[in-house]
């Protein structure tokens, strides 16, 4: 199985690349998004260090049980021929209803085939107000006409 685009990334594939992720993670569909990852993928997701494609599955699960109406907008930061590194903010609420907005850091290695090998997150969370929130979309995948972090100033 390959998960095109490959590596070396130009820009044009390692944006695309980018935007791919993100689509996946908005769906939300732990099992299809743990298909982007090698099975021995290595992952250090804040203080959680994961191993394999069915840890990284399983951490998903439970991130989106616990992360509602999540709403995520990745940005290309630099890559160099199989690694990308990205920035990326997102939106969830509680069981309780708090808004939450997380911002962070990834560095990515993919292996020959584009599946990622290797994914190193750093983040942040603060809460905010439910009329602060700026991802306003329905759930799923970002239109293509709503702006992304730059617009933000994330």
């Amino acid at each position: 199985m390959s998960r095109p685009p490959l590596p070396p990334f130009n820009e044009q594939s390692a944006i695309e690349k980018v935007r791919l992720a993100e689509d996946g993670w908005n769906s939300r569909d732990a099992a299809k998004v743990a298909l982007a990852y090698t099975l021995d993928t290595r992952w250090r997701n804040r203080a959680e260090f994961l191993v394999g494609r069915a840890e990284a599955q399983a951490f998903l699960t439970r991130k989106w049980n616990k992360e509602l109406d999540y709403r995520l907008i990745k940005e290309l930061w630099a890559f160099q021929d199989n690694r990308i590194a990205v920035r990326y903010a997102y939106e969830y609420r509680d069981d309780s209803g708090h808004w939450f907005r997380a911002y962070g850091n990834e560095n990515w290695e993919f292996a020959e085939d584009g599946l990622m090998r290797a994914r190193h997150a750093s983040i942040n969370e603060q809460p905010i107000a439910g009329a602060d929130r700026k991802f306003l979309w329905p759930l799923g995948r970002r239109p293509d006409d709503h702006p992304g972090l730059s617009h933000f100033g994330f």
